[in-house]
């Protein structure tokens, strides 16, 4: 049975495959597919989403499914019960779970005991769901990742720093990640992706001749009580007019939203690259449904 809980363990081939059944998803929405007929597939998000929430249920009931959403403080979760408890009632009950949670070791049980396809839909770890759609957006655009050069600005340690480091393993592609010091990825987390990445506190350096230039917000959901200290630590690391200037003259600029203007990214880039930033924003959809498409192959 497949699951996707992160990246690391997706293969190549696997991740190409699921961008061509994205595009036939996005070119022929139209069409209804039956896949999940007779199917519930339950969202289990601990923590609030917009995009997350609307995509995956969007998708399942175009596939002919019918989700679920479960919040942790609407079921025994929220009072203290064991993932592997809630796992196995589910798993008799539901065809698939959608997990968005804080710790990767949940989803990860879940996934153990539930005997269901599941999809990691954020962690603290990882967000697979966000990087595969950032690359599927790119590669409608431009063509392959391969060869090219994607630049991560901010927290380079955070979920989506990760899941850009496992990718740069899979694809071939040069992942520079801009950070300061203290929210630099670790060099454990760097050998094991195999990728080609370089790590450094030099943001302009970084964006000379960047393909695509990707920043998320600086502080994410749990993270508030360290709001203060973050955002003086990492406020030089902002995409902006002067940054863009040093990259390709076509390059894109990425976001996965919410953004938070005037700190990650400045008002005027953001609106100038808006297009690519919501159609990456609409590409969650698409990505999704080929993602349960690949779960049930």
């Amino acid at each position: 049975m497949r699951h996707l809980l992160g990246l690391e363990k997706m293969a190549s081939e696997e991740m190409e495959h699921v961008f061509a059944n994205a595009l036939h998803f996005k070119k022929d929405r139209a069409h209804k597919s039956k896949l999940l007929a007779g199917q519930t597939w339950a969202l289990m998000f601990s923590k609030s989403s917009t995009r997350t929430r609307v995509s995956f249920e969007v998708g399942i009931h175009e596939m002919g499914g019918r989700p679920l959403f479960l919040n942790a403080n609407d079921i025994q979760l929220g009072r203290g019960e064991r993932i592997r408890d809630t796992a196995r009632v589910l798993g008799r009950m539901v065809h698939g779970a959608v997990i968005r949670t804080f710790a990767q070791k949940d989803v990860e049980e879940f996934a153990q005991f539930s005997g269901i396809p599941t999809i990691n839909a954020l962690t603290d770890e990882e967000h697979p769901c966000q990087v595969l759609t950032d690359i599927f957006t790119f590669q409608e655009k431009r063509g392959p990742l391969s060869g090219r050069v994607v630049v991560f600005i901010g927290d380079g340690a955070s979920n989506m720093a990760r899941s850009w480091i496992f990718a740069a393993g899979k694809l071939n592609f040069e992942l520079r990640i801009a950070a300061p010091r203290a929210y630099q990825p670790t060099s454990e987390l760097i050998h094991r992706s195999g990728g080609n990445i370089v790590i450094t506190e030099d943001i302009r350096q970084a964006a000379r001749g960047a393909d695509l230039l990707y920043t998320d917000v600086w502080v994410s959901m749990g993270q508030e009580a360290e709001t203060e200290r973050r955002i003086r630590q990492l406020s030089g690391y902002q995409i902006n007019r002067s940054l863009v200037e040093l990259a390709k003259p076509d390059v894109l600029v990425m976001h996965c939203l919410p953004a938070y203007l005037g700190k990650e990214i400045d008002e005027e880039t953001f609106e100038a690259h808006a297009s690519t930033i919501f159609e990456q924003a609409e590409n969650r959809l698409h990505v999704q449904k080929a993602i349960i498409q690949w779960l049930l192959e």
